[in-house]
């Protein structure tokens, strides 16, 4: 851990957030598609839903791989982020978060485009439906990316909404893996690995140390419906680690021939769902390389987790960070 500069280095779309609370009608006259999913619109899209909203708008820093890498520095990670920002103030402003965390932004790349942003539709049953439009963050591309992006990282965590551009997927996990790093993919929405199953499947043949999924994205990979124990068990007979997340029911992590349950830390209100599990891979992959164990470091995934859904956005509250740093120590220190 000395020799490295970077524990965790983070690569995505980097996406400023727009939430807000809607009814279940909102989505029912504004919104086609299914709820809880990610689709990808335009600007005139994603403006005209902006505009029928009645109530107002809270701004945060997204994005599945920046939401991560920001927690992570939080609890103590040296953190690094790869992505492509506009030329606006919308930029500017998601640069100053990424600042803030204490996360190096020095392979960034730039374009004079609009940033882009997501609308995070929030209903009151704190699942978020989203709606996005990539702006700058779609012209990343693969002749962008090369090693010495990841020079000096200890692992790199990929999100999967870079597998809708094959392409740049491709060059980024190459070139992860050209400088040394330890690999995870978070498989980010149902949508995403419908699109990308024989290239995850690929990659996991390959080698990817450690693999993130919700229940919805674990079936739709597997193309079945199975008790969620065994997609943890397929994905880590892969040779990594497998996460299948449960939400407010836990997870369950698999490796070799291990399999453990992670119990779930109830909370009494669930306030929002975004960025909920981006919170939890930031807190295994702090337990995970700082040494922790399976079960040590799921629990910290737990927490983090059950903190971010209490909150509206990804974002962890400055003021609650203490608290969660204390209750994550211990599971470093064991």
């Amino acid at each position: 851990m000395s020799h490295s500069t970077f524990d965790l280095v983070g690569v995505g779309n980097p996406i400023m957030d727009l939430l807000a609370h809607v009814p279940e009608s909102f989505l029912t006259q504004h919104v086609p598609g299914d709820k809880g999913g990610m689709v990808l619109v335009d600007d005139a899209d994603l403006a005209g839903l902006v505009r029928t909203l009645d109530g107002a708008l809270a701004i945060a820093p997204g994005g599945s791989a920046a939401n991560t890498i920001l927690s992570a520095a939080q609890l103590g990670l040296r953190t690094s982020y790869v992505g492509k920002v506009g030329s606006d103030p919308t930029a500017a402003q998601y640069l100053e978060f990424v600042a803030a965390a204490g996360t190096d932004s020095s392979h960034v790349k730039r374009a004079t485009l609009p940033h882009g942003r997501c609308l995070s539709l929030v209903t009151p049953d704190g699942q978020r439906t989203m709606r996005t439009h990539l702006g700058a963050a779609m012209t990343l591309s693969p002749a962008e990316i090369s090693p010495a992006d990841f020079q000096g990282a200890r692992h790199a965590h990929i999100e999967g909404y870079l597998l809708f551009n094959p392409a740049l997927a491709e060059q980024v996990i190459t070139s992860a893996r050209a400088a040394g790093c330890t690999i995870s993919i978070d498989l980010a929405s149902f949508e995403v690995v419908k699109a990308a199953r024989d290239w995850i499947f690929a990659q996991l043949r390959l080698g990817v140390d450690i693999v993130f999924a919700n229940e919805d994205e674990a079936s739709a990979l597997f193309d079945r419906t199975d008790d969620y124990a065994n997609f943890a068990r397929e994905l880590a007979a892969f040779g990594g680690i497998a996460a299948v997340k449960l939400g407010k029911d836990g997870a369950w992590l698999a490796q070799r021939d291990t399999l453990h349950r992670v119990a779930p830390v109830t909370v009494s209100r669930v306030v929002d769902t975004t960025g909920a599990g981006d919170a939890w891979a930031a807190g295994f992959l702090y337990g995970h390389l700082r040494g922790a164990s399976l079960a040590h470091a799921g629990a910290v995934a737990s927490i983090l987790g059950a903190e971010c859904v209490q909150h509206l956005g990804a974002a962890i509250p400055h003021v609650r960070w203490p608290q969660v740093r204390g209750a994550a120590l211990p599971h470093v220190s064991a």
